[in-house]
């Protein structure tokens, strides 16, 4: 394609843009809401992955003794622990330790609490269990449940579950409303193009009678389309940009171990995801109403 014609496309796009404002508003604002809102399902989805992540490295298994087992029977229970694939650290926390590790917990405010348990320590000692993975849980619990000596078994796969299922309904919602929204923007823009089209038919026509081919009359119109839809990609990634700095410094603010995606990641990222689908979604939408009107 020739740069002259190619001026002549977009030119004569934007030319149509401005006669129709009011139709190309509300094409530029639904191709924005709906991309605006994917946004905020791929920056949560992402977040909420991230912290998967952080849990996930966090979770440990701590194995609780009696009191009365014996060194052998210790020796037993590392052994069984630490044949398991995927254990990275085993760490023996005697009742003493685990009784101060209680009161730093509490913090200085509560130590009224434990005053006195020093005499009869209720705190058990234990086994602590880091892994690489914790699907490897299951194995170590495997290992080491049914033995006389072992008080109980505690361990964090329920939270990672927990967070797992929320991220997957999350998924399903975020899918199915930024379907039906894709949905209402090509309805728009296609319902834009088609008032275009039919004011301008009887030039389509004269165009037709006198040799044009069917893309020479299309391309304005698929221009105009990509151009609907660029906009209102540029529109949301900046709504989305303001909108998410205000939450990441609220929560980063907040919670100080809460680790979030960067601000950052919205216009290096998230800008180009929003550009292809403001393109794909315009054309289409052109694409789709004009075919009909070529047969003129």
């Amino acid at each position: 394609m020739k740069i002259s014609t190619l001026k002549y496309f977009l030119k004569d796009a934007l030319n149509s843009l401005k006669k129709n404002i009011t139709v190309s508003t509300a094409s530029i604002a639904t191709v924005a809401a709906t991309l605006f809102i994917l946004g905020i399902f791929m920056l949560t989805i992402l977040n909420v992955n991230q912290g998967i992540v952080n849990v996930e490295s966090k979770v440990e298994v701590k194995i609780f003794l009696k009191d009365d087992i014996t060194a052998a029977q210790k020796t037993e229970l590392e052994k069984n622990v630490k044949v398991v694939p995927g254990v990275t650290e085993l760490t023996f926390e005697s009742k003493e330790q685990a009784l101060a590790n209680f009161k730093v917990q509490l913090g200085d405010q509560n130590q009224s609490l434990v005053e006195g348990l020093e005499k009869d320590n209720p705190m058990p000692s234990s086994y602590i269990v880091k892994v690489k993975d914790p699907n490897i849980i299951t194995s170590i619990v495997e290992a080491v449940k049914g033995k006389a000596y072992i008080l109980s078994i505690k361990d964090g796969r329920e939270i990672v579950d927990k967070i797992m299922s929320i991220t997957n309904t999350i998924k399903w919602v975020g899918s199915a409303i930024f379907i039906i929204l894709i949905g209402v923007s090509l309805f728009l823009i296609g319902n834009t193009i088609k008032i275009i089209v039919y004011s301008r038919r009887r030039e389509i026509g004269i165009m037709k009678y006198i040799g044009a081919t069917d893309w020479f009359i299309r391309w304005p119109f698929i221009i105009e389309g990509v151009v609907l839809g660029v906009i209102g990609a540029l529109i949301a990634d900046g709504i989305l940009f303001y909108a998410y700095k205000v939450v990441f410094a609220k929560v980063t603010t907040g919670l100080l171990m809460m680790q979030l995606v960067p601000v950052s990641y919205v216009y290096t990222y998230i800008l180009g995801l929003f550009l292809l689908a403001g393109i794909l979604i315009g054309a289409i939408g052109s694409s789709i109403s004009i075919r009909k009107f070529l047969a003129v």
